[in-house]
């Protein structure tokens, strides 16, 4: 499957996005209809991730961000619920840290949001990922944890007021440079699963995604695969992505 995805970054290397979000929606859904219980269903999403991460990097796809946890849903979800995708977390970070590709692929991993909300346990696994990638400059890969688009936003605003800098010299290049995602481009491509019920974006990245192009599937994140990775790729390399013009 590899090889697919070479050539198709070969054959489109200039039309390919070069900064995809991945909205997973579905891991609970899935586990209702599967009848099993919650664990399993975000444990099967988080098996779906880990399979085919490293696949948009055969791809040619330098940047990824993906919406691990967001905000509301961590205000909503039940404690236990809650405690067992922390769980997820930080066994997802020992599997990277391990994981050659990471290594081979010099993938820089960084965990942004509102981090200080997170359990101290898994704030210092958070760090330790940073700390062992962060000299990686190859590939980039944006956790989206405690996170939501508007308080990003919000921060970013925040943080220009503390500087407290001239209103004259706020323009959207500078708002950038505040957000978490000072460091990536725009997102030129949006996929989400789970989205037999309508389509929207639930917060993510915000002000990243003006121009971005979206994909939404019916299939659930569990679901989701490398064949369904190339035919999405191939959508959008068909698209006239005109971003305003």
């Amino acid at each position: 499957m590899a090889s697919k995805l070479e050539e198709l970054s070969k054959l489109a290397s200039k039309l390919l996005p070069q900064h995809v979000g991945i909205i997973p929606d579905g891991n609970r859904r899935w586990a209702m209809l599967n009848k099993v219980n919650t664990e399993i269903g975000h444990l099967k999403g988080y098996n779906s991730l880990k399979k085919i991460l490293y696949s948009f990097f055969d791809a040619g796809i330098q940047y990824l961000t993906v919406y691990a946890l967001s905000l509301e849903n961590a205000y909503n979800r039940p404690k236990e619920e809650l405690k067992y995708i922390y769980k997820i977390i930080i066994k997802a970070i020992d599997t990277i840290i391990k994981e050659e590709d990471t290594v081979k692929n010099e993938v820089r991993f960084r965990v942004i949001g509102r981090l200080s909300l997170l359990p101290e346990e898994v704030r210092q696994k958070v760090n330790e990922l940073h700390e062992f990638t962060k000299k990686f400059n190859k590939n980039f890969v944006n956790l989206l944890i405690m996170y939501d688009g508007q308080a990003e936003i919000a921060d970013a605003v925040k943080e220009i007021v503390r500087k407290k800098i001239n209103p004259e010299d706020i323009d959207r290049s500078l708002i950038k440079q505040y957000l978490y995602t000072y460091d990536f481009p725009e997102v030129d491509y949006i996929i989400r699963t789970g989205m037999n019920d309508g389509a929207r974006i639930s917060g993510f990245l915000l002000w990243d995604a003006s121009y971005a192009e979206f994909k939404f599937h019916n299939e659930l994140w569990p679901e989701y695969n490398e064949s369904l990775l190339i035919e999405d790729l191939e959508d959008y390399v068909r698209r006239n992505r005109r971003k305003g013009e």
